[in-house]
Formats: C-alpha cells, structure tokens, sequence
C-alpha cells in the first residue's frame, strides 16, 4: 500500500503562505506557487481558521542570543556569575537563574538555552470571552437568531458605553468561532454566520461579480444595438469560460444566429491569456461574422479594449448576476459538460481535442434551428458573405 509523503512547509514559507493568502489568493494558487498541491496548504491555514497568528517576538527585558553567548564564554573562562553580570549590565540573580535552569556552569550551552527560553515563551494570550460566560452565553444566543459578529458587537457598544468588560469586537468573536483552541464558542455556531465557511477569507478574495464593477470603459449590454436581440443578422457572439479543477480553463463562444459553437485553450484566466486567445480565434472568421461579443462581467474580460483595438470587434457587458442575458452560451456550456465534467482537470485537452469537442456539439441537430445542425446553419451563413 502507498501512502502518501507529508508535506512540510518552512517558517519563511509559511510567512510568505499567510501573505498570499491575506491578499486574497487561493489555496489553488498558494500551492501552485509552491509547486504542491493545494491540498497542502489547507493545514496550514485551517489551524488558525484562516486568521493569521499574531508574529511573535521578544521581550526588550529578556536575554539574547548574543548576552546568552557572552555568559557561555564567561563559564569557560572561570568568571564568576556576578564579573558576567557586571560586564552585560544585568542583575546577578538574572544570570544565576538563567544558568541555573540550563544545566549548571559544566553544560550551559547559549543556542539550547536560546531556543528553550524561546519555546517556554509560548504561551497564548487569553480570550477576553473565556473568562467571561454571561457576555459569551449572549453572543451565542444573538449568533442563533442570525445576528452577524458586527452587529452583535455594534449593539454591545451602544448598550454597554461605559462598561468595557460589556463589550466585545466583532474580531474577537470572529476569532473565538474560527480558532477553535481557544475553546469558547462551539464550532456549531459558525453555520449560524452568513457565509459557513470552515475558515474566514480575506476580506481582499472578493467575489467574481464584484471584482467585474471595476471595469474600465465597459459598454454595457443596455447599449448592444438592437439587431442583437431578435438573433436575425449573423455575427453576433456570446463568451465565457468554463472552469475545472486545479484551476484549468477553457473559453466558449457561442454564435447567438446559427448557435455555433467555438472552443479555445487557455492556460489561465488573467486578461493577457484570455484576450489573446479570443483575438486568435476571431481572426479565423470573415469580418461580417463576427461583429460583437458579449461577456459578463468577470475580470478576465478587463483588457476588452486591447481586443476592439485588435479586432474592431465591440464588447457588450451583461448587469451583474443576469446570466440568462447570455442564454446561448449558458446553454451551449450545460452541453459541454458532457465532455468536461465539473470537478475534472481539463488542463490536459489539446486544441485539437477541443475543436473537435466543438465540432461534434455543432453536428448535433437543434430543436430551435427547425432541427438543422449550427454547422450547417453557419456555414450558410459563410457561403452569404462571399
């Protein structure tokens, strides 16, 4: 039986993880970047319920490694305790402690006596909940009605003005359901959030239909001319992407006239591979087919104008979470997933996989085109423009 290896992260990789991941990265792409899987990271971040831990560091009164190293070479040399606390500025009975609790003068060693006085340190800070049950008794009982962590806090500072021991930030009570070692609200309470999630998000990972609002120059779908819209005039294209594990991708394009459908390889969903795989595909058409496209409103589409400079082809964005203005593509990609299943990596397909993926979806004869194929139907459409 083969078991599988366990990963290790360093300290520098795990510093470099929660930076990642507080921008507002995956876990898909923090483990790529790693080259391992995602699977890997989870851990990691999990222990902490997606919050990062407080850096450590040490107290300006304690020793260092160098003082610790200075008390070694001052053993050897046969000093007494009180010459080596003269010569470092300290008091003699913090010198006698720390060779005391390290082994005596005959095994005091300076990087052991570091790191132990460095692991001994670690001692968490107390939850200002867990030692107050009335407060976390209410904070439970409004999280089973529904009440968010802000506004619990919120209600608990406009009640409580004056009586600190009262209140409590909408932080601590995130931290307290996350961070589950602090023992103070029940895991349970976490499905009473908004969003259930087993660890928090960075609040930099937004959602894809708010990231889109920040589109420069997009022209809404309100401005599409209105040949468009009654699907008489060919040329006219409908686009989005279809997604699979591991963060694989792969751009759809449906004709909104004869419902032909086109497929194209990408590697990622940044702009820069997105647009120019669309750029690439439209110059395979004659100009009179292809005269618009229509997106939604995701990020990949943020270098539209590079493609209208490219392809004099305009781009039409659809309102926020309004697929249905897309109807075609939305349908075309359920037929897809046929050949790409959801949960499956489809990094693997080929461009000549796809086409012809493309060409058996456009052989099939449809229902709306009187039971003609979209390959017959467009190629009609070919045949006009010459």
């Amino acid at each position: 039986m083969k078991y599988r290896t366990r990963t290790f992260y360093s300290d520098k990789q795990k510093s470099e993880m929660w930076d990642r991941w507080q921008r507002g990265e995956s876990m898909s792409s923090i483990g790529r970047h790693f080259n391992r899987a995602s699977s890997s990271v989870f851990p990691h971040l999990a222990q902490f319920g997606g919050i990062r831990p407080p850096q450590r560091r040490r107290s300006r009164y304690a020793l260092s490694l160098m003082e610790r190293e200075e008390i070694s070479r001052g053993l050897v040399a046969q000093q007494s305790l009180r010459s080596i606390a003269r010569s470092l500025d300290r008091s003699p009975s913090t010198i006698s402690r720390e060779v005391r609790r390290n082994g005596g003068r005959q095994t005091y060693r300076a990087a052991r006596s570091d790191q132990r006085a460095w692991d001994c340190a670690a001692r968490p800070k107390l939850c200002k909940l867990s030692f107050n049950d009335p407060l976390c008794h209410l904070i439970a009982r409004k999280l089973r009605r529904k009440w968010s962590p802000q506004q619990i806090a919120g209600w608990l500072k406009r009640k409580h003005p004056d009586q600190e021991e009262s209140r409590v930030s909408h932080e601590t009570i995130y931290r307290s359901l996350y961070v589950q070692t602090r023992g103070v609200l029940k895991k349970e309470l976490q499905e009473c959030l908004r969003s259930p999630r087993a660890i928090r998000r960075s609040r930099h990972a937004t959602q894809k239909g708010l990231k889109l609002r920040k589109i420069k120059d997009a022209i809404p779908i309100s401005e599409r001319p209105a040949e468009v819209e009654d699907r008489a005039i060919p040329g006219h294209w409908e686009g989005d992407l279809i997604v699979g594990s591991n963060n694989s991708y792969i751009v759809t394009l449906v004709e909104r006239h004869s419902r032909f459908v086109m497929l194209a390889k990408v590697e990622n969903k940044d702009t820069q591979s997105v647009i120019t795989a669309l750029i690439k595909q439209a110059r395979k058409l004659p100009k009179d087919l292809y005269r618009s496209l229509t997106w939604d409103r995701g990020s990949e589409m943020a270098g539209h104008r590079k493609f209208t400079l490219a392809t004099k082809i305009d781009v039409y964005f659809c309102d926020p979470q309004s697929p249905w203005q897309r109807g075609s593509n939305e349908n075309t990609n359920r037929l897809l997933r046929q050949y790409f299943p959801k949960g499956v990596d489809i990094s693997g397909f080929s461009q000549a996989e796809l086409s012809a993926v493309a060409r058996q979806i456009n052989e099939r004869p449809r229902k709306t085109l009187q039971y003609q194929t979209p390959a017959e139907k467009f190629q009609a459409c070919v045949a006009a423009t010459h």
